[in-house]
């Protein structure tokens, strides 16, 4: 796969790691349609980097699968699939006000695991389709894990445990999908300079940046982009998750 004949569609493409990887995949040709519940931004970014924009709540069936069939319908196909859409609460187990709220619970892996895997289902179904390269290729899925599946923080329950539903669902997916000829992959970032980490104190974003072990900085959502344009055009990845991290180990 090339990207410059890659049809992708990209989840939370309107801001942070979605919208990096929305405008580095159109900038080297791709045709990409953004999936993204902020209806004011979505279509600014779309229109900005040439593309389509389909209002998505991930975690809703029909409005996913009304985002691929007009993803399809606009790009000619489905080629490519980068899931970015994603929340990360902090909340203790048993806090000062008691136990973990189970709704914020349930709703960070309905986002985050479920969603993902929402997406990633319908995508396929769609990527089966495709007229198979010389190798048998039809398409690649990337989703989002976190470093916080492997070593999560005080307060990182749930995001957690729905990144670590993402480390364990790659392989299998990886196997079931291998019959259609397509790709499963995971990106599991480190600390990166998001809008949600952007709006922090300067001084803040200085002390998370020190405890990266090489480069001391965050992660620029750029890198992300081009580690997914890199496995997307690198055919022999798949079933695998890779850390994007500096070496940063949690403690």
């Amino acid at each position: 796969m090339q990207l410059n004949t890659t049809q992708a569609v990209v989840t939370g493409g309107a801001s942070g790691l979605g919208e990096a990887t929305a405008r580095h995949f159109a900038s080297l040709g791709a045709r990409v349609t953004l999936l993204d519940r902020d209806s004011n931004r979505g279509p600014v970014v779309a229109a900005e980097i040439g593309g389509h924009f389909a209002q998505t709540d991930v975690t809703d069936e029909a409005s996913v699968q009304a985002a691929i069939d007009l993803a399809r319908d606009k790009m000619g196909g489905i080629t490519a699939a980068v899931n970015c859409a994603g929340i990360a609460l902090g909340i203790k187990t048993v806090g000062r006000d008691g136990p973990h709220p189970l709704p914020a619970f349930q709703k960070t892996i309905d986002i985050n695991l479920v969603g993902s895997f929402n997406v990633a289902r319908l995508a396929a179904a769609a990527m089966a389709d495709n007229t198979p390269e010389p190798d048998g290729a039809r398409g690649v899925i990337i989703n989002t894990a976190s470093i916080a599946a492997f070593d999560g923080q005080k307060g990182q329950a749930a995001y957690a445990a729905s990144k670590g539903g993402i480390v364990g669902l790659t392989l299998p997916m990886a196997r079931d999908l291998a019959s259609s000829g397509v790709r499963v992959m995971a990106i599991a970032p480190g600390i990166f300079k998001t809008p949600m980490l952007a709006g922090l104190p300067e001084d803040v974003q200085a002390g998370l940046a020190a405890d990266v072990p090489n480069p001391p900085r965050l992660g620029d959502p750029s890198e992300y982009a081009r580690l997914a344009a890199f496995i997307v055009e690198m055919g022999y990845l798949n079933g695998e998750v890779i850390r994007l991290d500096g070496a940063l180990r949690m403690r």
